[in-house]
C-alpha cells in the first residue's frame, strides 16, 4: 500500500473495527457473493480502500474445467488460487465467507487456515461443530479470526455458549444479517412479509445477548451488521444501534472491480423497487432476487432438469428439486441472464451506475462524516 493511500485511508474518520489481534481500518465488510460474485479482483479491491475483501467459496471451482468430473478437488484448487491471488494484489484485509451446509465446508475451511487469511465468515447453517484439524492446532496456533453469520440474537447466543462449553474458546466477533439482505436469508417467508423485525432491533437484541462474553483482552463481542446497508446516513444509524461494523454486498455489486459479468451488473441499475422480490430457493430457503422472465418461469413451478456431478450442499435434494441453485448462480454471473438471476439486496434498485471501488467508500465515509456533524449540530 503506496504513502499516499495510506494518508488517505489514515484521514478517515470512522473507528476501526478490531477483530481479535487484527485492525481493520475502515470498519467496512464487502460481503461474500457467490457464485462467482466476489473473488479476486472485488476482494482487494476493497482491502486496499482498507476495509475487509471477501471472497465467496460458494462453488468456487464450477470454472475449473475438471469441476464436473473432480468437482471436491476444483473447489479446493479454485479457492487456494484465489486467495493466493487476492494476496498477490493487496497486502489490506481479506476473508473467506463459507457456507455450513457446503458439503466440502471443512475441507474448505481448512484450506482458508492454512492460507492464513485474516477472516473466516461461516454461514447459511450454524457452525456448532468445528473440524478436527482446527482443535489439533489450537486456537492460538491459527491466524484466521471465525465469525459466524447469524440472524438472531438466540442463535449468536447459543453458538457462543456450544463454543465456551466444548472448546473454551468463542467466536472473534458476529455478523448479524438481518432482513433486507440479498441471496439465502435465515428467516422464514412469512418473518421477512409480516411484522419484519428491523436490523437495529436484531443488533440491540444481539449485543445485549452476548454481553456476558468478552474477548481475552477483556473487550466485548464486535457486532456486524449487514443487510441493508446502502450509504454513510446508514451506518451512523446502525452503529448507534452498537454495531461496531457494517457488511455490504449489494452497494458493491456495481463496481468495476466486481467480478460478475458487466450483464449481472446492468440488471441492478436497470430494476425497480418492485423487481426486488423473493422466491423460495430449491434448498428450502427464502432468497431475495431481482425479477426477470427466468424468475417468472421458476415462480410458475417450470422445472429445468440438470445432472448434478456433485450434492454440493448437504441439505439439498438434487433430484426433487426443480433446478440446480449453483448453476443458475453460475449463469447469472457469466452474464446468461436469461438462464438465471441475480441475487440482490433490497436496496439494489438504488443503484444507477457503475463505480470504482473508491468512489463507493468516499461516498460511504463522506456521507457518514456529513451525517455526523449534523447530529453534534
Amino acid at each position: 500500500m503506496g504513502l499516499f493511500l495510506w494518508l488517505h485511508i489514515k484521514s478517515r474518520k470512522m473507528d476501526s473495527l478490531k477483530i481479535g489481534d487484527i485492525t481493520i481500518k475502515v470498519p467496512i465488510i464487502q460481503g461474500g457473493m457467490g457464485v462467482a460474485i466476489s473473488l479476486s479482483r472485488l476482494a482487494s479491491a476493497v482491502a486496499n480502500q482498507g476495509g475487509v475483501g471477501v471472497l465467496s467459496a460458494a462453488g468456487i471451482g464450477m470454472t475449473e474445467p475438471d469441476f464436473d468430473k473432480n468437482s471436491r478437488n476444483a473447489n479446493r484448487r479454485a479457492l487456494r488460487n484465489e486467495i493466493q491471488k487476492t494476496r498477490t494484489l493487496t497486502n489490506g484485509i481479506i476473508g473467506v465467507n463459507l457456507m455450513v451446509a457446503l458439503a466440502d465446508y471443512d475441507e474448505l475451511l481448512k484450506i482458508a487456515v492454512e492460507e492464513k487469511v485474516d477472516l473466516v465468515f461461516m454461514g447459511a447453517g450454524l457452525p456448532l461443530k468445528l473440524p478436527d484439524f482446527v482443535l489439533e492446532l489450537g486456537f492460538d496456533k491459527i491466524h484466521t479470526k471465525f465469525v459466524p453469520k447469524v440472524s438472531s440474537a438466540k442463535a449468536a447466543k447459543l453458538i457462543f455458549q456450544y463454543w465456551a462449553q466444548k472448546f473454551n474458546h468463542i467466536p472473534d466477533a458476529v455478523v448479524v444479517e438481518g432482513p433486507l439482505a440479498g441471496g439465502h436469508l435465515g428467516f422464514k417467508m412469512e418473518e421477512l412479509t409480516e411484522n419484519v423485525v428491523p436490523l437495529h432491533q436484531l443488533i440491540r437484541e444481539t449485543v445485549e445477548a452476548l454481553s456476558a462474553f468478552k474477548t481475552p483482552d477483556g473487550r466485548e463481542i464486535p457486532v456486524i451488521a449487514a443487510g441493508g446497508i446502502y450509504t454513510g446516513e446508514d451506518i451512523v444509524e446502525i452503529m448507534k444501534a452498537g454495531a461496531k461494523g457494517v457488511k455490504l454486498g449489494t452497494r458493491f455489486v456495481t463496481t468495476y472491480e466486481c467480478d460478475a459479468d458487466m450483464a449481472f451488473k446492468q440488471s441492478y441499475i436497470t430494476s425497480s423497487e418492485k423487481d426486488i422480490t423473493l422466491i423460495k430457493s430449491p434448498v428450502g430457503l427464502p432468497g431475495r432476487v431481482i425479477d426477470s422472465p427466468f424468475v417468472q418461469q421458476i415462480m410458475r413451478g417450470e422445472t429445468k432438469p440438470f445432472n448434478c456431478p456433485w450434492k454440493c450442499l448437504k441439505t439439498c435434494d438434487y433430484k426433487a428439486v426443480p433446478y440446480c441453485i449453483s448453476k443458475v448462480l453460475l449463469n447469472s454471473a457469466q452474464g446468461k441472464m436469461d438462464i438465471g438471476f441475480a441475487f440482490a439486496g433490497y436496496n439494489a434498485y438504488r443503484a444507477t451506475k457503475i463505480q470504482y471501488v473508491k468512489e463507493i467508500f468516499d461516498e460511504l465515509i463522506e456521507g457518514y462524516e456529513s451525517t455526523i456533524l449534523k447530529t453534534k449540530e
